[in-house]
C-alpha cells in the first residue's frame, strides 16, 4: 500500500509539473521578463545609478572626520628632570576632527544631483525598451509554435482525408468504375503526405525548444504552449498613415525617451563642467589636543639660599633664594585634554587659473559628448521612421496576401470538389484528380502561413502605435 500511495504522488507530481509547463503567451513573456539577462544587467545599472544618487545629495553635507593617534619615542632624548642625555621611551595621544563644507561651488552639487536623477529615468526607460523588444521576439517565437501546431493538423487532416480517398478508390475499383491503376498515385500522394507529417512534427518540436531556449527552459519534452482560440485582427491600424503612427510613437516609444533623456544627461554634463571654471567657497573646522604620558617637574614652594657667585673684593658669597622643585608623575588625562586643545576655523576660497587645461578640456569633451548624443537621437528618429514605414507595408502586404490565400482556399476548394465528383464518376483519371487537390491542400497551406505572418506584422505595426501587445 505504501508503494502504491508513493507511486500515484509522484505520478501526481509529474501531471502537476507538466501541466505547469504548459505556458500561455502572457506566461512566456513574464517568464522570459524574469529570467532575461540583459534585462537583470540593466537592472544592476539602476541600482548604481540609484548610488549614484545618494552620492550626488551627500555632497551637499559636510564632511567630518575623526582622527587620533598614540605614540612611542624610544631612544637617546633629554631628560627633563635630570636635563641630561639619557635612553628612555616617552608616550604622547593626540585626538582631534575636522569638518568642511561647502558654501558655493559653481551650483555643481545641485547640477549632479539633478544629473543622477535624469540617469535613473534613462536606465528605467532602457529597462522597458528592452522588455518591449523580448516581448515582440517571444511573441514571434509563441506564433511560430502556434503555427506550427495547426500547420501539422492541417498536414494529418491531409493525410486523412488522401487515406479515405484510397478507401474510397478501391471500392470504386471493386466496383468496375475505376482501374487499378488510378490506386497508384494515390498511394504516391499518401506516401508524400507521411513525409510531411513527419516534417511538420520535426519543425513543431524546433519552435518548441527555440521558444523553450529564450525561456531557459531545458526541460523540452514537459514544454508545450496552450492551445489558445483567437480571432483575426481586423487591420484598423492601416487606416492611420505611416506618418501619424511615426508621430505618434515618437511620444510612447521607450528608446526615443532613452535617447533624449541621455541628450539632457550631456547638456547636465556641460553646465556641470562650466560650474567646475567658476571660483569655489568653503567653510573649515578642526579640533586638537594632545596627552603625554612622561613625567614632570612640580614647584613645591620652599626656598632655599643658593650661592651664585662671590664678591671679587671681599670674597663674600652672593646668595640668592630659589623655590625648591620635585618629580611628579604626568598630570591627568583629562586636564591635559582641556589644557592643550586648539580650535581652527575659517573659509576658503578657491579661484581655478590654470590646472593643465583639465577643466577646459573636461568641458570641450562634454560638449562632444552632447554633439554625439544629438546625432544618435537624429539616427535613432531616422531609424524609427524607416522602421514604421516597412512595418506598415509589411502588415498592408501580408493583409492583402492573407485575403488573396482565403479567395484561393476558395476557389481551389471548389475545384477540388469539382474533380471529387468527376474522379468518383471514373470521368478523371488519378493524375488530374490528384494534382488538382494538392493544389488545393497547397493553398490551404499557404492560407495558414500567410495567416501567422499577417498577425505578427499587424501586432508590429500596433506595438509602433502604442497598442498592447496581445494576440
Amino acid at each position: 500500500m505504501r508503494l502504491k500511495y508513493t507511486s500515484l504522488v509522484a505520478l501526481f507530481c509529474v501531471s502537476f509539473y507538466a501541466q505547469s509547463q504548459i505556458l500561455t503567451l502572457q506566461d512566456c513573456i513574464e517568464l522570459a521578463i524574469e529570467k532575461n539577462i540583459s534585462i537583470k544587467q540593466s537592472e544592476l545599472d539602476l541600482a548604481n545609478a540609484e548610488i549614484d544618487k545618494k552620492n550626488a545629495f551627500g555632497s551637499f553635507l559636510p564632511s567630518v572626520n575623526a582622527n587620533s593617534s598614540h605614540s612611542w619615542n624610544i631612544g637617546l632624548n633629554q631628560n627633563i628632570t635630570t636635563g641630561l642625555l639619557e635612553n628612555v621611551t616617552t608616550q604622547f595621544s593626540s585626538l582631534g576632527f575636522n569638518m568642511g563644507v561647502d558654501i558655493y561651488k559653481g551650483l555643481q552639487n545641485v547640477k549632479r544631483l539633478h544629473r543622477s536623477n535624469l540617469a535613473i529615468i534613462a536606465q528605467q526607460y532602457n529597462i522597458a525598451n528592452i522588455t518591449e523588444n523580448t516581448s515582440i521576439l517571444i511573441a514571434n517565437s509563441y506564433l511560430q509554435v502556434m503555427f506550427n501546431k495547426e500547420f501539422l493538423e492541417v498536414q494529418k487532416s491531409q493525410l486523412e482525408v488522401s487515406e479515405k480517398e484510397l478507401e474510397r478508390t478501391n471500392v470504386l475499383i471493386s466496383a468496375g468504375v475505376l482501374t487499378i491503376a488510378n490506386v497508384f498515385e494515390l498511394e504516391a500522394t499518401i506516401a508524400s503526405q507521411e513525409q510531411a507529417v513527419i516534417q511538420a512534427e520535426n519543425n513543431l518540436r524546433i519552435a518548441k525548444i527555440n521558444l523553450a531556449q529564450l525561456l531557459l527552459i531545458t526541460d523540452y519534452d514537459n514544454f508545450d504552449v496552450a492551445v489558445e482560440n483567437f480571432d483575426i485582427p481586423f487591420p484598423l491600424i492601416l487606416e492611420e498613415t505611416p506618418k501619424e503612427i511615426f508621430e505618434k510613437s515618437l511620444t510612447h516609444r521607450n528608446d526615443i525617451k532613452f535617447s533624449l533623456t541621455n541628450l539632457e544627461i550631456s547638456k547636465t554634463d556641460i553646465e556641470i563642467a562650466k560650474a567646475a571654471l567658476q571660483p569655489s567657497l568653503s567653510a573649515f573646522y578642526s579640533y586638537s589636543t594632545r596627552i603625554s604620558y612622561s613625567d614632570g617637574i612640580e614647584r613645591t614652594g620652599v626656598f632655599e639660599e643658593t650661592p651664585i657667585g662671590y664678591v671679587a673684593a671681599t670674597g663674600e658669597a652672593v646668595n640668592t633664594n630659589v623655590e625648591q622643585r620635585r618629580v611628579v608623575g604626568p598630570d591627568s588625562f583629562w586636564n591635559q585634554f582641556q589644557m592643550n586643545e586648539g580650535h581652527n576655523f575659517g573659509v576658503q576660497l578657491r579661484i581655478p587659473i590654470l590646472n593643465g587645461l583639465l577643466s577646459k578640456n573636461n568641458l570641450k569633451r562634454s560638449k562632444v559628448n552632447l554633439l554625439r548624443s544629438q546625432n544618435t537621437f537624429e539616427q535613432q528618429k531616422l531609424n524609427l521612421e524607416s522602421d514604421v514605414n516597412q512595418a506598415y507595408n509589411d502588415a498592408l502586404g501580408a493583409y492583402n496576401f492573407y485575403k488573396a490565400a482565403q479567395k484561393t482556399v476558395i476557389a481551389r476548394g471548389d475545384a477540388y470538389n469539382n474533380a471529387t465528383k468527376r474522379f468518383d464518376a471514373g470521368v478523371m483519371n488519378s493524375f488530374e484528380f490528384t494534382q488538382i487537390k494538392q493544389r488545393y491542400e497547397a493553398s490551404v497551406s499557404d492560407e495558414l502561413r500567410s495567416k501567422f505572418d499577417y498577425i505578427f506584422k499587424l501586432k508590429i505595426l500596433e506595438f509602433y502605435f502604442g497598442l498592447k501587445l496581445e494576440i
